[in-house]
């Protein structure tokens, strides 16, 4: 019998294994560490040992979408399947981007130059928080983009022209919030751009943004009750519910905003003296607030019996892998889930409408705004400690409804 096509196998399965060994170990290390499971971690090995065995040799200084999907159309033409092709995108392109080999698409976008260095401004020389940063970017790069499908040049724009963007853009679609923070965003961007020789000086005062009032928002709050039922109905022993049920705690009795839960880190919990120190992104300060039993009985079940094992220090991680830290947007999904299934009507359902929730739950207990801005960490023009305490005594009684109606 001829052998030469056993042996010719042979060597290509020995080929095969050899093709980037290395960094296909590495990334499955890495995906072993956040949490993968074995067959995971299996089916994984499988895709990239098939897309290693077509990568160019010269892998590392690039690959982009084409030539992914150039394999991903082999890969189907041997099964037959379309699932196969996806696989091999879903898999591949997270490896490379591990590797720093993907090649993000290039967008042909005019003033992309423009608002990299805005953005690198904002962050390095105006000290701005990084939610701020990707919101005012986020507004100042569709203002541009319009720009640029009219034609229209920065160093020709009008104040007519901006007009415009508010009357066709924001008319019957754009709250009054929503029209006040993309006035205040653009403002910033034109100030900078009239700095740089951009754009005419004088048009960021052109933009009248409408006044907003503190307490307008507070009926977009929830009734306290439907908050109680949200808890409830995370009473659960399901392991995501265990999370949640900490989560919407710390929403609704502290006022925290969805990108403080994100943040909060595991050494920000003094169990011992039942404290617990959140770092409230508009004061740019730590405050110390009791740890509420309530709240601190939610967290210990969640962190001894739910949370995954990880070198992470955040404290709320994905449930399954990879098992990073939730970001900002996954604690809106939390509450938004919950008031989805109870049918709870709200104009607002992330976590943001707890917050409005806690606030008119003070309100109606009778405490001051001062009492309440310091509860909800507020800005305050006179606080000048490094680390800004409020009254212990006054947070306990602000806390104490929790003893009773969030058990």
């Amino acid at each position: 019998m001829d052998q030469t096509p056993r042996f010719s196998h042979a060597a290509d399965r020995q080929r095969d294994t050899a093709a980037f060994a290395d960094e296909r170990d590495r990334y499955l290390r890495h995906c072993s560490d956040h949490g993968a499971s074995p067959t995971t971690l299996q089916l994984k090995r499988n895709e990239l040992l098939w897309i290693s065995r077509h990568l160019d040799s010269r892998a590392s200084q690039g690959i982009g979408m084409e030539a992914l999907l150039q394999i991903a159309q082999k890969r189907e033409n041997l099964h037959g399947a379309t699932t196969a092709a996806k696989r091999v995108v879903d898999i591949g392109r997270p490896w490379l981007r591990f590797l720093g080999w993907w090649r993000e698409p290039t967008v042909t976008f005019q003033y992309q130059c423009e608002l990299d260095r805005y953005i690198t401004w904002m962050r390095d020389e105006r000290g701005f928080t990084p939610s701020t940063v990707e919101q005012w970017a986020r507004t100042t790069a569709k203002f541009l983009r319009w720009n640029e499908r009219a034609n229209r040049e920065l160093a020709a724009l009008q104040i007519g022209d901006i007009d415009d963007y508010f009357a066709t853009q924001g008319t019957g679609r754009w709250s009054r919030v929503s029209i006040a923070n993309t006035a205040s965003a653009l403002r910033g961007f034109l100030r900078y751009a009239a700095m740089q020789g951009i754009c005419a000086s004088g048009l960021a005062a052109s933009i009248c943004r409408p006044r907003l009032y503190r307490q307008e928002s507070l009926p977009y709050a929830p009734d306290w009750s439907d908050v109680g039922r949200m808890l409830a109905d995370a009473a659960t022993d399901r392991p995501r519910e265990i999370r949640d049920r900490a989560i919407l705690l710390l929403l609704a009795v502290y006022g925290m905003r969805s990108g403080e839960v994100a943040a909060l880190r595991l050494d920000q919990i003094d169990w011992g003296g039942r404290m617990i120190r959140i770092f409230r992104l508009k004061r740019r300060q730590p405050q110390i607030y009791p740890l509420l039993p309530s709240v601190a009985e939610a967290l210990a079940v969640y962190v001894d019996t739910v949370r995954p094992l990880s070198s992470c220090a955040e404290v709320f991680l994905c449930m399954q892998a990879p098992r990073r830290p939730l970001k900002a947007g996954s604690i809106y999904d939390v509450a938004n889930r919950k008031f989805v299934a109870l049918g709870i009507k709200a104009v607002h359902r992330g976590g943001h409408a707890l917050r409005h929730a806690c606030a008119a739950r003070l309100l109606a207990e009778g405490l001051t705004l001062k009492e309440i801005g310091d509860h909800l960490g507020h800005r305050s023009t006179s606080a000048t400690s490094t680390y800004a305490k409020v009254n212990m005594v006054s947070l306990r009684e602000v806390g104490s409804f929790d003893l009773g109606d969030l058990q």
